[in-house]
């Protein structure tokens, strides 16, 4: 297994290069719309990747993952200031760690539930957080609020980022996509990680051998959340608006589908998930008003052709095409 590590990260290191070049590519390909695109797929990426967390790696379905997506965006909206730009330092974080104690809270609540009854509170929280923003005028109500300045991040008085310009926020974007799979990949190699793993194959056997299960979940929940907050900090930049449907069940629903279609238990799984889903959904919405019929058909082929994810059957490739040195020897001497 230590000889495939360095394999994985020369491989992320060359995904990350190659989308690190889409807007200084020629149009159309790096128009400004792919740029907007290649965004809207690395936000997507983000949030699917902190549900994965939840459910590939500790075992736990929730249908109220976008309560903290939805969260950090209001946050970056009500805090901004409407007449110049926020400190995007201070915003992301103010963002990140709202959607991260917002999950904490509701964490303590449903943590000692399982199975249906856990997806059935985390959706029930996650409806109560809609209706706080959606009934009331924290957030304009159901007409939402906007975010009319985009933040700035300073170091020293000098401007890194023009969030104005769509390849700088595409930059930006691949930046903390990066980041969040460095992150995840170091809590899965740590003790943290053994231990959510161990979790989601059997909770009763590490409860036996005294491992605190409600704690280890709790935390993987907790930054499942934190990290669902980046996603959201990134949506409400990019769109400048933000209004309570994204803190509705569908949008937990998406994340999970695109975890299912990627690959349940595989980090390259979320984000080839988030990018099939965002551009399948681009260009169904393109051909017909009903787009939702064509991508429910299309989720269902793929469950049904790859129950394993697009990374499953990257997986299965593999194994086919490494099996196959193999067998060639063992051939010939039978022919022989």
């Amino acid at each position: 297994m230590r000889k495939l590590v360095p394999i994985a990260v020369w491989a992320w290191l060359a995904a990350f290069a190659l989308l690190a070049l889409l807007p200084v590519l020629p149009a159309p390909i790096g128009s400004a719309f792919h740029q907007e695109l290649g965004a809207k797929v690395l936000i997507m990426a983000i949030f699917a990747l902190s549900l994965q967390l939840l459910v590939g790696y500790t075992g736990l379905v929730s249908l109220g993952h976008a309560a903290f997506f939805g969260f950090a965006a209001y946050t970056v909206a009500l805090l901004a200031p409407q007449s110049q730009a926020g400190n995007g330092w201070w915003l992301l974080a103010a963002s990140v760690g709202a959607a991260a104690l917002l999950a904490f809270v509701i964490g303590l609540l449903v943590m000692r539930t399982r199975g249906i009854y856990f997806i059935m509170v985390t959706l029930a929280f996650a409806q109560m957080v809609y209706f706080v923003f959606h009934d009331t005028d924290l957030g304009g109500g159901s007409d939402g609020t906007y975010l009319y300045i985009k933040p700035e991040f300073t170091l020293f008085g000098h401007r890194l980022l023009d969030l104005e310009q769509t390849a700088h926020f595409y930059w930006f974007a691949l930046l903390l996509m990066a980041a969040t799979v460095g992150l995840l990949a170091l809590v899965l190699r740590a003790r943290l990680g053994h231990a959510l793993v161990g979790i989601r194959h059997n909770e009763q056997r590490m409860r036996a051998a005294g491992c605190n299960t409600t704690a280890y979940k709790l935390a993987s929940f907790t930054l499942a959340g934190a990290l669902s907050g980046v996603a959201g900090f990134l949506y409400a930049v990019q769109h400048g608006y933000v209004n309570p449907e994204i803190l509705g069940w569908h949008q937990s629903g998406n994340a999970l589908l695109m975890v299912i279609l990627g690959g349940i238990g595989s980090l390259p799984g979320a984000v080839l998930g988030a990018l099939s889903f965002v551009l399948l959904a681009e260009w169904f919405q393109g051909m017909t008003k009903h787009w939702q019929l064509l991508m429910g058909g299309f989720i269902i082929i793929a469950v049904a052709v790859l129950p394993q994810g697009i990374a499953g059957g990257f997986a299965w490739l593999r194994g086919r095409w490494q099996a196959r040195p193999a067998a060639l020897p063992a051939a010939r001497e039978r022919t022989s």
